[in-house]
């Protein structure tokens, strides 16, 4: 059987070895190994032989240097078996496997667990998780324990904010540029508490945050914490900057002239 995998099937790198132990045979047929690459590889493409790897009892891998570009510290490897009392050895496998020095590339992860919320676009559908630990089943009893109960809709939603969803979001939310570390927030003349664009939120997040409803703010229909702040307070102003001069009476004024 002839593979190429891209990582070793084996679950580790390999390390080729001088000393083939007791399996004599198999380790002298060098030339042997080097031929049945020629139906993997081009002869160019194979190096020095590295050694070998025993692999149980009348098997052994013949290892060589890969010579292909981008494959520095990669083996091909050749492994070989014979049946008892004989001197003849089939080819089991052949394959590319990296040494020691190889570079890998990093542990494949599946999409749903590398996606980040920044790679997210509006119409993109995300992948149903049922052990979510940010939620937790919706209705009334639920409503009760994750402190919802001015929630007007408890049954229509199957699940609803776990108290570490609650948790996560708040916490994003304070540290985001919604909260009062921010320079919008430094530059502000007063806090979003005493705006009147503020709306109030219910359940958990009512001692904390609000909805901004202000359409001069840069955060509108945003969830704002009570220290946060903007230029578009309700009660504060730009002071009028003073004119650089007055202008003056026009020399000729023909407001009035009649050119008829």
């Amino acid at each position: 059987m002839i593979s190429m995998p891209e990582a070793p099937q084996r679950g580790v790198r390999i390390r080729p070895r001088r000393d083939a132990g007791k399996e004599k045979i198999l380790a002298r047929m060098v030339d042997e190994a080097r031929e049945a690459l020629t139906d993997l590889t081009h002869p160019e493409n194979v190096g020095e032989h590295a050694g070998v790897v025993p692999e149980g009892d009348r098997v052994l891998t013949h290892c060589f240097e890969c010579l292909l570009p981008g494959y520095r510290g990669w083996y091909w490897a050749v492994t070989m078996a014979r049946i008892p009392r004989s001197k003849r050895a089939t080819v089991s496998e052949m394959a590319l496997l990296p040494g020691e020095d190889a570079l890998l590339s990093p542990q494949w992860i599946p999409w749903a667990d590398r996606l980040e919320p920044s790679d997210v676009q509006p119409t993109d559908r995300l992948p149903y998780r049922a052990d979510d630990p940010m939620l937790q089943p919706g209705g009334d009893d639920a409503g009760k324990e994750s402190e919802l109960l001015d929630d007007p809709i408890p049954q229509v939603r199957a699940r609803v904010l776990s108290p570490l969803g609650r948790e996560a979001a708040f916490e994003r939310w304070y540290r985001g540029d919604c909260g009062p570390d921010n320079p919008a927030t430094r530059a502000a003349h007063a806090p979003c508490s005493t705006c009147g664009y503020l709306l109030p939120m219910g359940g958990a997040a009512a001692t904390m945050f609000g909805v901004c409803a202000n359409e001069w703010s840069p955060f509108d229909g945003r969830a704002v914490s009570f220290d946060h702040g903007c230029g578009a307070h309700s009660e504060t102003d730009a002071l009028p900057q003073k004119k650089l001069w007055d202008p003056s009476t026009p020399v000729l004024d023909e407001s009035e002239a009649d050119f008829a």
